[in-house]
């Protein structure tokens, strides 16, 4: 059991060393650790094998070099990815037929194994080994992903030696709860799960509540397409978002807090139960928390995949064991949550950021981002892109630069059409307007949302009408039902959105579909509707011409409507000639 600061200081004394010589790059020296990826998309594609073949490996040969499981690096569409150290040399698309050679080569004749670099498709080809040499990472500000792919998260003391539980110990030591929440105001950290609400105003309101029974819930139902931020965080680095849950406990007199997860997400799931498991341990959770007379402990609730339950009233009532629907605010959560007591709910990403704030200060957080932006942003980087993949950037990067720089830009003899930001929630920005800084407020008067950060971009082969029509047909498969615009609303326009792939659509079907979906919008009671017809009305705005071209000429420049395909040959439009 772990009684004071000193003894976690002495951990991470301990385990520091270790840690750092994973720190130093473009130091080739002899090899002893090789650090893989055993994130879902790398287990998906061999990772977990990989480790353990090259654990034999490194046994059967006597060699003293540790084989470390990490979280995510970031290179998702490159996976699985393996980095030897000292030097960050980074290996991807490893197989697991190549740990014999890696094993031989690099950590016994201390020879690159050239052919498993990385290609920089978008710089002429040039191989690349040192990890942090990449210009996917060049642009990045990682702080809450500072350890996603640094620290084994299945060992608590890795955590500790990056100053983990730090934070949570300082506070109970020095700080009042009225000082916690007083910090994360001034830090300027506004919610990472869609809403963009100040965390430290929220917070104050459930503070605020007389009630001897007070929850806090980390949101990581996340549910839109494409999006695996929240889902990386938990799988890298499980510690950072129970340390997030205690200090937000002790900020308003919570005792008890919920990480609301998607069964379907069992990696996760198995890396935050171990991670309670050795918090309780150590005695970082529980009763009297660091000798102190604080409580506070954790538990898991099972969400079943329903994206409505997202909305955070609508994960309450699925959190209490009732069918997930939304319910009319006031009163908020804050006020009235979980088993009608004061709750703050605030998602995975949110939570991550509270220890490196108390950490390092709110002012040092507040002067990164924009005026009402603060901080970094963790986004899916996904679709039509070289670099697909896990990134965190400053707020106020332009999407450009996203794109460009650090994604690598289209596929060759592509060219970027718009990016989907936000997912089923958010909206389509043309080409024309990537320059737009991201931030909350800048990509609302485009008509989008930030939403939790999906990023997906598309390209002259994607269809814009068949892009609104997927997400109709999400969100119809979504609603709860438990209003009319949104359970009826959405299916209608479902139903125009088919009209016109299909080569059937009219002129008044285009008026209808505008007019539809600002009803959705503005008489929906939760989120999901209020958002639902967002990439209706932005691909209505910017790609207008998409869909007169498949209502009046029965064609589809991109060539993806089925129906319309029998058309396509003698189309002179083309998708270049729509702006």
């Amino acid at each position: 059991m772990v009684q004071s600061l000193s003894e976690l200081q002495d951990i991470k004394q301990r385990f520091l060393p270790q840690i750092n010589e994973r720190l130093q790059s473009g130091v080739l020296a002899p090899p002893t650790q090789i650090l893989v990826c055993t994130s879902t998309a790398c287990v998906a594609s061999g990772g977990d094998t990989l480790y353990k073949t090259l654990r034999k490996e490194v046994k059967a040969q006597g060699l003293d070099v540790r084989v470390v499981r990490t979280g995510c690096f970031g290179f998702c569409g490159l996976g699985p990815v393996v980095v030897v150290h000292p030097g960050a040399v980074l290996y991807c698309k490893v197989r697991d037929e190549h740990a014999p050679y890696i094993i031989r080569k690099h950590v016994v004749e201390h020879k690159i194994v050239q052919e498993l670099l990385y290609e920089n498709v978008s710089g002429g080809g040039e191989r690349i080994s040192f990890m942090y040499d990449l210009p996917f990472f060049e642009k990045q500000h990682r702080i809450v992903l500072e350890n996603s792919g640094l620290i084994d998260p299945e060992d608590i003391n890795e955590y500790i030696a990056r100053d983990g539980y730090m934070a949570l110990a300082d506070v109970l030591a020095r700080w009042t709860p009225a000082q916690v929440v007083d910090a994360v105001e001034r830090s300027g950290l506004r919610g990472r799960g869609g809403a963009g609400f100040t965390t430290g105003k929220k917070w104050s309101f459930a503070a605020a509540e007389d009630s001897p029974q007070k929850y806090v819930i980390c949101n990581g139902d996340e549910g839109d397409p494409g999006a695996f931020m929240d889902r990386s965080l938990l799988e890298g680095n499980p510690h950072a978002v129970l340390e997030g849950m205690a200090i937000a406990g002790y900020a308003i007199g919570a005792g008890e807090g919920y990480i609301y997860v998607r069964a379907e997400y069992p990696l996760a799931v198995k890396r935050i139960e171990l991670a309670i498991r050795q918090a309780r341990r150590l005695g970082l959770l529980g009763e009297n928390i660091l000798g102190s007379d604080f409580d506070f402990e954790v538990d898991i609730a099972l969400g079943a995949g329903a994206f409505v339950c997202g909305e955070e009233t609508a994960l309450l009532r699925s959190a209490m064991g009732f069918r997930g629907e939304p319910r009319v605010r006031p009163p908020f959560p804050a006020q009235k949550g979980l088993y009608d007591k004061p709750t703050i709910i605030n998602n995975v990403e949110t939570l991550a950021n509270v220890p490196t704030i108390i950490r390092h200060g709110p002012e040092w957080f507040a002067a990164m981002g924009t005026e009402n932006s603060k901080g970094t942003k963790i986004f899916s980087l996904a679709g039509q892109i070289i670099n697909t993949g896990l990134i965190e950037v400053p707020m106020g990067i332009s999407l450009k630069s996203v794109i460009y720089d650090i994604g690598g830009g289209p596929p060759p003899g592509r060219k970027v059409k718009a990016v989907q930001t936000g997912g089923p929630s958010g909206g389509a920005v043309p080409a024309d307007l990537l320059d737009v800084p991201i931030d909350f407020e800048s990509l609302q008067r485009l008509g989008t949302i930030m939403g939790s950060g999906g990023l997906i971009v598309l390209d002259n082969t994607d269809c814009m009408v068949d892009i609104a029509k997927f997400y109709m047909k999400f969100a119809a498969d979504e609603s709860c039902g438990a209003c009319t615009p949104c359970r009826a609303g959405v299916v209608q326009l479902v139903g125009i959105l088919e009209k016109i792939t299909d080569g059937e659509g009219t002129m008044e079907d285009l008026k209808m579909l505008e007019e539809l979906a600002y009803d959705v919008k503005d008489a929906s009671l939760c989120g999901l509707g209020q958002t639902a017809a967002n990439p209706v009305l932005s691909t209505l705005e910017y790609f207008h011409d998409e869909y007169l071209v498949h209502v009046r000429d029965h064609r589809c420049p991109a060539g993806v409507c089925q129906k319309l395909l029998g058309a396509l040959a003698g189309n002179t439009y083309g998708i270049d000639n729509l702006h």
